[in-house]
């Protein structure tokens, strides 16, 4: 057995200090403090560390002083998240950590909020995360404008959703009110003063005839003002067209029918026999057969509209001495119109007997219903 000299074994057992000291040396520590967003300490907040030059992931809770230390990490470069209740609330990337002291990594929740809302708005921070002075004003006023607006939505809600279920129930003075605060908190919601409009006009609908102009007159005041914010709506235009020719104002009506139909070419027809229907039963017969002669033209298969002119061409009808009608050009063509597009439509009864008085050659064989009274034009919605 060869023997060795002592000096040998006090340099081999020199050396084999030396390396376990390093192995010992290259382990780090991680600490640092979680305040939640009232700056308080947040206790079980969950830290996740996870090195990025070598793959490792590591986890401590926080205590009840919102304080977290991960002794024995490996020495490298880590990225730090803390998270609440599963979500990740804040992160820093690129922690490297030393041999030694400790390596410190706190987090404030309501710095990374602040943080959040600056990155939003586009502001840039500095290397360390934090934000200047006057980036700090900036995001405190807004804080402040965004809480503002969010209770300011709030009760514009509810008192939208409020006045539309006051409508549901045709509940037409509540919905009013409703929808009248509303438009007080927000002026620039044109749905709020559509519905105004539309509640006010019904409001109209139920009174008396003495009592209706005023509601009528608000009424147009606030689809106008509907239609100022959103032009491009035909729908407002043919409810505020609606209110017009309620009020006799005719030509304005027909001007507002027309921009609706302009605008909803697909439903033109529909507009126009809005506005007949209206003149129909304000007693205006020859601007209503106008309208119905327009509502024919745009939607040539709107059975309706041809009935309509049917029975205004019947009211021309002459009648000799001998009791035999003749009938205004084109009244036969009208109602027969009418049955070719709704043969069980809702006024098929009427046309038929219409027909049979006005002329016995004329084909009326589209059924077997009894002749019936010509109802009243109702607008189509």
């Amino acid at each position: 057995m060869p023997k060795f000299h002592g000096r040998h074994l006090l340099g081999v057992a020199a050396l084999l200090v030396f390396f376990a000291s390093v192995s010992r040396a290259q382990v780090s520590t991680l600490q640092g403090e979680v305040k939640d967003e009232n700056g308080k300490p947040l206790q079980n907040a969950m830290v996740h560390i996870e090195r990025k030059d070598i793959k490792g992931n590591y986890q401590v809770k926080t205590n009840k002083k919102g304080q977290y230390l991960h002794a024995g990490l490996p020495l490298g470069v880590y990225k730090v998240s803390v998270e609440v209740n599963g979500k990740t609330m804040d992160t820093v990337d690129n922690v490297r950590t030393k041999l030694g002291d400790p390596t410190t990594v706190d987090f404030n929740l309501a710095e990374a909020k602040a943080r959040a809302e600056a990155a939003a708005a586009g502001m840039e921070l500095n290397e360390n995360r934090q934000m200047t002075a006057e980036q700090r004003r900036q995001i405190e006023e807004a804080t402040k404008r965004r809480q503002e607006q969010l209770s300011k939505n709030k009760a514009l809600n509810d008192a939208f959703n409020a006045g539309m279920e006051a409508m549901r129930a045709k509940n037409w003075e509540s919905a009013i009110d409703s929808l009248t605060k509303a438009s007080e908190i927000d002026p620039k919601q044109h749905v709020v003063w559509a519905n105004l409009g539309e509640a006010t006009m019904n409001l109209a609908s139920a009174k008396p005839p003495a009592e209706q102009p005023p509601l009528i007159a608000k009424a147009m005041e606030d689809y106008t003002k509907a239609i100022e914010i959103k032009p491009d709506d035909a729908a407002y235009h043919n409810n505020y067209g609606l209110a017009l020719a309620r009020a006799g104002k005719y030509p304005e009506a027909q001007a507002e029918l027309s921009k609706a139909a302009e605008l909803d070419k697909p439903n033109a027809g529909r507009y126009f026999f809005n506005l007949g229907a209206i003149l129909v039963n304000t007693g205006h017969n020859d601007e209503a057969y106008e309208a119905f002669k327009k509502a024919v033209a745009a939607d040539p298969n709107y059975a309706d509209a041809y009935y309509q002119i049917g029975v205004y061409l019947l009211s021309k009808a002459q009648v000799a001495a001998d009791g035999k009608v003749t009938p205004a050009p084109g009244t036969a063509e009208a109602f027969q119109k009418y049955l070719e597009l709704a043969p069980n439509g809702p006024n098929a009864a009427s046309a038929k007997g219409s027909l049979q008085a006005i002329s016995g050659s004329v084909q009326t064989q589209y059924g077997t219903e009894k002749p019936a009274p010509a109802p009243a034009a109702k607008k189509k919605r």
